[in-house]
């Protein structure tokens, strides 16, 4: 069980490279105040994305996917090894998309806000 615990760690790290706290603007001619006032807004509307949501379907399909090829590779222990794997990776790679799918709620408000984002 070493295995999907790693991959876990790894796909959590990667999940926190990318925030809504690394969005770079255009700061030219823009009041800083105000800025700070929309971006929190923004995070707001973000937070309706469902996060949870996404890692447990991900997690489930991720389970059915890596049950199927483990009990196809190794047979009954194979099945429950690539399902616990796959449900792990499954999981990881949903919470991810849940989290690039809020910065980019984040992004777009802003700029419906009239902010030049840069990345």
């Amino acid at each position: 069980m070493k295995y999907p615990t790693t991959v876990l760690l790894t796909l959590l790290v990667l999940t926190a490279c990318t925030t809504t706290d690394e969005i770079i603007i255009d700061q030219k001619g823009v009041d800083m105040a105000a800025y700070q006032t929309d971006l929190a807004e923004c995070k707001t509307y973000s937070e309706s994305v469902k996060t949870g949501e996404k890692a447990g379907v991900g997690a489930a399909s991720g389970a059915v996917v890596g049950g199927l090829i483990g009990a196809i590779t190794g047979g009954t222990e194979g099945a429950a090894r690539g399902a616990g794997v796959g449900a792990v990776g499954g999981g990881a790679k949903g919470a991810i998309q849940g989290t690039e799918t809020e910065v980019q709620v984040v992004k777009n408000c802003l700029r419906g806000r009239g902010y030049r984002v840069l990345n």
